[in-house]
């Protein structure tokens, strides 16, 4: 079984379906984009493989280990320091040894020089590393991650795909949510394609890029963005 796998899942809100029957599958190790517009079912999606929603129909299963859930806003105390809020999150996991589990997370993430800092100070790029940093205190065998990337300079978005591709390297399986197809097509060893909560497509980046010039072949020469644009539009997006 992999670590994590939805199988024709549907959440609905009222009379809005936020999810329309979507399946996905993660192996270890496995760096997954899932990409769309907004509204599409990006973060329901993540909520639910996070279990913090349920839907109303299908399955999600996971394969043992814990699932880190990253989501878009920082859950940090800003006017605390790195340690302190590490050591603050791993306490309140109940970890044996907190300390222990701090320098482990400060080691990983290379935030040790940082540990005394105020966390207000630091800049976008270092907050989500303290973020993900406290996503990872459960060891989990799947990270999730909520645009990880907005608001971050071109270095700082850089320096955390390094980072994450880093964590995909040693096993853990990483799914992250984007509406930049840049990003999901560097990063991304596979993407999902949502739209209105419906998935289009599941594949590699070069296959996407010959689903869209399959499906938008008059837009398949201009940039890779507006031809994705055009392909969802042809999809009835």
């Amino acid at each position: 079984m992999p670590p994590v796998e939805a199988k024709d899942v549907v959440k609905r809100f009222g009379s809005r379906e936020a999810l329309r029957g979507v399946s996905l599958k993660a192996a270890a190790g496995e760096l997954v984009a899932v990409i769309g517009p907004n509204g599409a079912g990006k973060t329901t999606l993540l909520s639910i493989l996070a279990g913090i929603a349920k839907p109303d129909e299908g399955q999600v299963n996971s394969d043992g280990g814990a699932v880190g859930w990253i989501p878009q806003q920082a859950a940090l105390y800003r006017r605390l320091t790195v340690e302190e809020n590490l050591l603050l999150f791993a306490r309140l996991e109940g970890h044996p040894n907190p300390r222990a589990s701090v320098e482990e997370m400060l080691g990983l993430t290379g935030l040790a020089e940082r540990r005394g800092e105020i966390v207000a100070r630091l800049s976008g790029g270092n907050q989500q590393r303290i973020n993900i940093a406290i996503g990872l205190l459960s060891r989990p065998a799947v990270l999730l991650l909520d645009e990880p990337s907005v608001g971050l300079d071109p270095r700082q978005r850089a320096r955390l795909w390094e980072f994450v591709s880093g964590l995909a390297g040693r096993g853990t399986t990483v799914i992250f949510s984007t509406h930049d197809i840049q990003e999901a097509e560097r990063y991304g060893g596979r993407v999902l394609v949502l739209a209105d909560g419906e998935s289009l497509f599941d594949g590699s980046a070069g296959e996407l890029r010959e689903a869209v010039r399959r499906e938008a072949p008059e837009d398949a020469d201009r940039d890779f963005e507006t031809a994705f644009v055009a392909y969802l539009r042809h999809r009835g997006h």
